[in-house]
């Protein structure tokens, strides 16, 4: 498929800071988490379930098993998180999923995440900044890096959702909930 060719997939054999800062907190939140958070770092694999709200596509992956992540399911969720204005596809940050996992994990959660806003290209990003005043959507949004997603979770109040993705300080939230959505990214702990 076209689409899959444009998916570009981070070499395993690189470390970044923020994954092992990332992997340095795991490694502690069983001692100053709560539960949850730790159970969630443990598991033996980690799967994601989603429905996109504007293709009405479904899918269930595991991008994580036997202590390293799976190309095949990580091509999986880029794929179905492209943005589907232009069909344009971006790797999706590997700390995005593990936040979505801890978040669901937490939350006792077996439902799919409702997306409407995975990847997002510079030109449908433009498009929606200019529709919104130029105040709803940043100009450098990190939906442009495949680190940010708009969700929401079936069965989950929208400001528990909320709740439990402040409590877990991985990066940015914005809630929306005139729109019904919770905004994720990886770049700095910030809210709105």
């Amino acid at each position: 498929m076209k689409l899959r060719n444009k998916i570009s997939v981070e070499s395993q054999d690189t470390i970044s800071r923020r994954r092992f800062l990332s992997g340095c907190a795991v490694m502690a939140s069983g001692l100053i988490a709560p539960s949850w958070v730790a159970a969630a770092a443990r598991s033996e694999a980690r799967s994601l379930a989603f429905r996109h709200l504007h293709t009405g596509e479904r899918l269930t992956a595991t991008y994580w098993a036997n202590g390293e992540y799976l190309d095949d399911g990580l091509q999986e969720i880029s794929h179905l998180l492209r943005d589907h204005r232009t069909g344009d596809a971006q790797s999706i940050d590997r700390d995005l999923l593990d936040l979505l996992h801890t978040l669901k994990t937490g939350l006792g959660s077996n439902r799919s995440f409702r997306i409407i806003s995975g990847y997002r290209s510079p030109h449908t990003n433009a498009m929606l900044r200019g529709k919104s005043g130029k105040s709803g959507v940043a100009k450098r949004s990190l939906h442009m890096q495949g680190k940010a997603i708009d969700v929401r979770l079936p069965g989950t109040e929208l400001r528990n959702l909320r709740k439990a993705a402040l409590a877990l300080k991985g990066g940015g939230v914005g809630y929306y909930p005139k729109s019904d959505f919770v905004h994720l990214d990886t770049g700095r702990v910030r809210f709105w």
